[in-house]
């Protein structure tokens, strides 16, 4: 699941909120990057608020039904007016939630979407794979495997491996990852995605360095390539 809305505070909030209702949770407060994780596919829904600071959040929403895609939008914004809503609907958004909102009321109208769209993401199979199909991730089910064997992954673990698999060959910042995967920066960090990366390549087994790549001085990188 993706939030897309440029207000840190609000961001994280609405983050926390998903993920105490067990959903896996990526966010970004940018819709070029919006459109970059829609791209590499594996966004089972999407929330978006419509007044980004790069792009129109209208680019998002169209994008998420662009190439085959169907995954599921549900609309957070300040832009309340009737006609504002009935746009937002025609241009393919599943619900329309304003602002200022209840975040129990939004994680229950993203669950009413998932329930009535199927969790839908432009297939019956939702997974990615990598490295010629020896590893599996599945973010609507929020399930991972190695060489068809699950990985037990921590919360932060999971974070981690698919926000650096959002692009694989791309190179994250520590400062990236964390507010990927926490939604916000704190003191020491560094030291903590450092930590949490070398958990995960010990589940990763004998490949996790060439799975989980390090570039000095800079952070990390999937490097293995995208199947499909």
């Amino acid at each position: 699941m993706l939030v897309v809305e440029d207000d840190r505070e609000l961001r994280g909030l609405v983050r926390r909120y998903l993920e105490r209702a067990g959903h896996a949770v990526r966010t970004t407060g940018s819709g070029a990057e919006a459109l970059e994780l829609l791209s590499g596919g594996g966004v089972g829904l999407v929330v978006l608020d419509l007044g980004l600071p790069d792009i129109d959040g209208r680019e998002v929403l169209a994008a998420a039904h662009d190439d085959g895609r169907e995954v599921p939008v549900v609309v957070l914004t300040a832009r309340s007016s009737v006609d504002d809503r009935i746009e937002g609907l025609r241009r393919g958004a599943d619900d329309y939630v304003t602002k200022p909102f209840s975040p129990t009321e939004l994680v229950l109208r993203v669950e009413a979407v998932l329930h009535r769209t199927g969790g839908r993401t432009g297939g019956a199979d939702r997974s990615m794979t990598f490295g010629g199909g020896r590893l599996r991730l599945d973010e609507a089910r929020h399930e991972a495997w190695l060489d068809d064997s699950p990985l037990e992954l921590t919360p932060t673990e999971w974070g981690l491996l698919t926000a650096l698999a959002a692009t694989p060959g791309r190179v994250y910042s520590r400062y990236e990852l964390i507010n990927q995967v926490r939604g916000y920066e704190f003191p020491g960090y560094e030291r903590t995605v450092d930590s949490h990366v070398k958990n995960l390549r010990r589940k990763l087994g004998p490949d996790a360095a060439r799975i989980v790549e390090t570039v000095l001085g800079v952070g990390y990188r999937l490097g293995w390539s995208r199947d499909r």
